[in-house]
């Protein structure tokens, strides 16, 4: 089985066939195929390994599943004594593809 380093959204994940990654937000449809940028390939037990220089190219395929919005994050500004409190919430948009084929 092989792993691949991949970069989207200005992070690297580390990924295998069949996986579920959850990356930064895809302007894409549920359905939809994309590859990705890939850094690096080995097989499972690290005998064989391809490093890019900076890049392999995209060898990484899979397939969008769906667009949702993550667990909300609160932000908190306190000062003491001066009566200040702001509250903030965050919650970011992730899209989950299933990796279908590492060439």
């Amino acid at each position: 089985m092989k792993i691949a380093i991949i970069k989207t959204g200005g992070k690297q994940y580390k990924v295998k066939e069949g996986q579920v990654v959850k990356i930064e937000k895809l302007e894409l449809a549920g359905g939809a195929s994309v590859s990705f940028d890939t850094l690096l390939v080995a097989d499972g037990n690290g005998e064989t390994v391809e490093v890019g220089k900076p890049s392999l190219g995209e060898r990484v395929s899979g397939e969008v599943l769906k667009t949702e919005k993550q667990d909300k994050v609160l932000v908190v500004k306190y000062k003491n004594k001066t009566r200040y409190k702001k509250t903030v919430g965050h919650r970011q948009q992730m899209t989950s593809v299933m990796i279908n084929k590492i060439a």
